[in-house]
């Protein structure tokens, strides 16, 4: 098998990796990020990582999608995968542009379809929080932090995209903070 190099094909505009004896074209694509906001009451279901990148550091359930699974599918597996919650799709909450990343990120409203949660293999613990009580400087990533803003100041139904101050996702997270 050939090596891969970078080309830009015929009646392209941007170099892809290619394969130099048959000219078939790997396309490198934004990964989808699935996940929710599962809210009880005023209060909101975060999990905090057992995993890299920003292992111990507290987020929603979310995680990538797999093949062959709707982001409805893939939101509630990973609401079971990390906080062993079964929840309930209330609609979309969020659609995130983190173009650092390559990502997409999909974001539910969401409520338990079930009572109970716990930590998963990927959480070292899960638990429900107020408004005033969620760890914000120990947040993992700044489309958290976005979400949980478009949760509870958003206009009902209305979908939220990145904040005008990051419309392309392209700050990372101060060091030390989930600012």
């Amino acid at each position: 098998m050939s090596r891969f190099i970078r080309r830009i094909p015929e009646g392209d505009d941007r170099e892809r990796l290619m394969c130099p004896d048959c000219g078939h074209v790997a396309y490198e694509n934004p990964k989808v990020v699935v996940g929710s906001i599962v809210a009880e009451g005023d209060t909101v279901l975060l999990c905090r990582r057992a995993i890299e990148p920003r292992r111990g550091f507290w987020t929603i359930p979310a995680g990538y999608m797999e093949m062959n699974e709707t982001t409805e599918e893939g939101a509630r597996r990973e609401a079971w995968e990390e906080a062993r919650a079964r929840i309930a799709l209330e609609g979309v909450l969020a659609v995130y542009s983190i173009a650092r990343l390559g990502q997409v990120q999909v974001i539910f409203r969401a409520r338990m379809a079930e009572p109970g949660f716990e930590a998963g293999p990927e959480s070292l613990e899960v638990r429900r929080f107020a408004w005033d009580e969620i760890p914000w400087d120990d947040l993992a990533f700044p489309s958290v932090r976005w979400a949980l803003h478009a949760w509870r100041d958003g206009p009902p139904g209305a979908v939220a995209t990145n904040p005008p101050e990051d419309a392309r996702g392209m700050r990372p997270l101060p060091a030390g903070s989930a600012a």
